[in-house]
């Protein structure tokens, strides 16, 4: 999730236990070309054997070269996105619009698989619209070609995230392949979890919105699916401190003023969490400095901190 899963908040999500975090989408042709913004995002976790870096891309030739560069500084897994439904990126012809032409998705395929040596995936929705569902053609021919692992969306392109993901569409991409299968869209608990492996027949489940606001989410769904003790969840006083690190770990990430920007829809799903009031909601997300931030934080999340889990 691009702007959302970046190294701070993969750091906290994997502090609770989860089985493969994956990196915000990063443009290939701009992070191999350093545009301002793009290799602070690739800040990837290099060298952690539970993160992934996901490119996105249009060209083979770039798609390869930043699949190098991700592996030469210790990628462990590379994820190639085809399933972003985003304008500005399908667009520029990435994302779910290669599911429109899969010549092209599988040349952008071969060139990653052909330039490195660690594991490469695949991310895709159900096709473009309802009349164009070709997650499975599309799956075959990448797991052809290399892909050891592809997660289906249950939306097409064209619902964005409207109505429910259908998970039992998902099925028939299972059964056309031989490689696990993820099912991925509104999973945010232990029984969204069964649910929908019960109706795709799939591998697993990936958790992107249902961890907004709720780190431990991937780690509560998998000791739900195998019957192991729930992660601790912080709460009171703890959900405050989480809150804080988090907060502190952006503000170092990014710098003082970008990291209090892009921290706030983070600290906007932590209030939804503990149901602050709207009136100190505001207080917190329109403060101009991070102590006013940290101020506030305690009285906008304690609380209803107990309300968390």
């Amino acid at each position: 999730m691009a702007g959302i899963t970046d190294l701070p908040f993969r750091r906290l999500v994997s502090r609770f236990g989860a089985g493969l975090v994956v990196s915000e989408m990063v443009a290939s042709q701009e992070m191999v070309q350093a545009k301002p913004g793009v290799r602070e995002r690739a800040e990837l976790g290099f060298g952690e054997t539970r993160s992934a870096v996901q490119l996105a891309g249009r060209d083979p030739y770039w798609i390869a070269e930043a699949a190098r560069m991700v592996e030469a500084n210790g990628a462990r897994i590379i994820d190639i996105n085809m399933g972003c439904p985003a304008k500005k990126v399908v667009g520029g012809l990435s994302g779910s619009a290669l599911m429109r032409d899969l010549d092209l998705a599988l040349r952008l395929v071969e060139a990653v698989v052909a330039a490195v040596s660690v594991p490469v995936t695949l991310k895709t929705r159900l096709g473009w619209d309802h009349d164009c569902l070709n997650a499975a053609e599309l799956g075959s021919r990448a797991a052809d070609a290399g892909v050891q692992m592809l997660t289906v969306h249950g939306r097409t392109r064209c619902q964005f995230y409207r109505g429910r993901a259908d998970w039992a569409a998902i099925a028939p991409v299972v059964d056309a392949l031989d490689i696990p299968v993820l099912a991925n869209g509104d999973i945010c608990n232990g029984a969204d979890a069964r649910a929908a492996l019960a109706a795709s027949g799939a591998a697993g489940v990936m958790v992107g919105r249902g961890a907004q606001g709720r780190p431990w989410a991937l780690a509560e769904i998998a000791a739900d699916l195998h019957g192991q003790p729930a992660p601790e969840i912080p709460q009171g006083r703890d959900f405050v401190d989480m809150v804080e690190d988090h907060h502190k770990d952006m503000l170092r990430f990014y710098g003082p003023s970008l990291g209090l920007r892009v921290a706030r829809k983070h600290l906007g799903w932590f209030m939804d969490t503990a149901n602050t009031p709207a009136p100190l909601r505001r207080e917190v997300l329109t403060a101009t400095a991070p102590a006013q931030v940290h101020v506030l934080l305690p009285l906008a999340l304690d609380a209803h901190a107990e309300m968390a889990a």
